[in-house]
This record gives structure tokens, sequence and C-alpha cells, in this order.
């Protein structure tokens, strides 16, 4: 089994290469989305959450309001470090347990989008950081995800810098290029996975 880490600023289109990975053969453990089940109503997570940040981080319907939270986290590193430690010990266990059932040959690609930050790099035998300009970043943040200017801006600020990312990368995809131009380079990115998969002892 190969464990690999991937991350990338906010925008810079992580989850796009994660996608073409699955479809090469990649089995995803997507953090963002463990994230998400861990506090999904009815959860020790959730009720950890409304604990720490009160009712009013709850939508109508009984689920966590993640706007509402987003607004309040990002803009305070205190309260974005409570939430932190309320949510990433959950999603470790669960990642432990999805990477535990993985075929013992397989390419296991852990999409962590805080993987820099909270000093991940170690667990994984190959960290892939995806790449794009700030200008880039922002763009797409404005543009495809619908954030004002000043929003995209604070959740770009809270993440690690593009530097910091770079200096853990083993393997870097530059993706401030057209969609057909990512894909060739995903593949070859992949290929080199899977001799390494292959080959545990290099």
């Amino acid at each position: 089994m190969l464990k690999v880490g991937l991350t990338g600023g906010i925008g810079a289109g992580k989850s796009e290469v994660s996608r073409l990975l699955v479809e090469h053969g990649a089995v995803l453990i997507d953090a963002d989305r463990i994230a998400r089940e861990v506090v999904a109503p009815g959860t020790p997570g959730l009720a950890a959450v409304v604990d720490a940040f009160g009712e009013g981080v709850l939508a109508p319907d009984g689920g966590l309001d993640r706007p509402k939270l987003g607004s309040i986290v990002f803009s305070d590193p205190g309260k974005l470090a409570v939430l932190n430690s309320i949510v990433h010990p959950l999603v470790g266990e669960r990642s432990r347990t999805l990477e535990d059932a993985a075929p013992e040959d397989a390419v296991v690609v852990h999409d962590v989008p805080l993987l820099t930050e909270n000093g991940l790099a170690a667990l994984y035998d190959l960290v892939i950081v995806v790449d794009a300009r700030p200008e880039t970043q922002l763009d797409r943040l404005v543009r495809l995800r619908g954030m004002t200017e000043e929003d995209a801006r604070a959740r770009m600020a809270a993440q690690a810098s593009r530097d910091k990312r770079l200096e853990i990368a083993d393997v870097v995809i530059d993706n401030d290029v057209p969609l057909e131009e990512l894909e060739r380079r995903v593949r070859d990115v992949w290929a080199d996975l899977v001799r390494r998969a292959r080959t545990p002892q290099e």
C-alpha cells in the first residue's frame, strides 16, 4: 500500500485532481467529506460543536449551519483551533479505519486540505501538492464558488502560505493550466504512484 497525502490551497483544484486519481484507480479518503460525516445530526461530534459554539450554529433542520460556523471560526484563530480540536481527532480515527479496509496493493490518497497546517506530512509515504497562483485561486473562489472577494481572501489567509505547502511537497501538480493538460499531468503522476506502490522497498 502506498499512502499519499494530497493537499492544496482553497481554489487550487485539489478536488479535480482527487477525482482524476480516483478515475485511475486510487482509493480516496476525503477528509472534508469525513469532517461532514462526523458532525452529522445525532453524532457526538455535532453535540461537541454545539457545546462549544452554541445552538446558533444549527440550521433549522438540526444539522450544522456550515456557512454560519465558518463565518465565526475563519476570522478568529482561537475559535478555529477549538473547532479543529473537536473535529480532527474524529476525522483521523475514521480515516485510519478506511485505510485499514483498503487492499494491500492499493494507492490510498488522503485528500487533506489542512495537511500542511496540521503538520501531517510524516503520516504519508508521499505528499502531492496541487498548486495554483493566488490570483487563480481568488478568481475561482469568486467566479465558481460565489464567494465575496473579502471572504475568499479570508479563507486563503487562514491557510498555510503557498511557500509552506511547497516545502512539504514530494510532487507538485501545477494547476494553472487547462483541464486537458491537468489530466495529462495527473496521468503521469498516477503511473509513478503505481510504480512506487509495487516496489515498497524504495
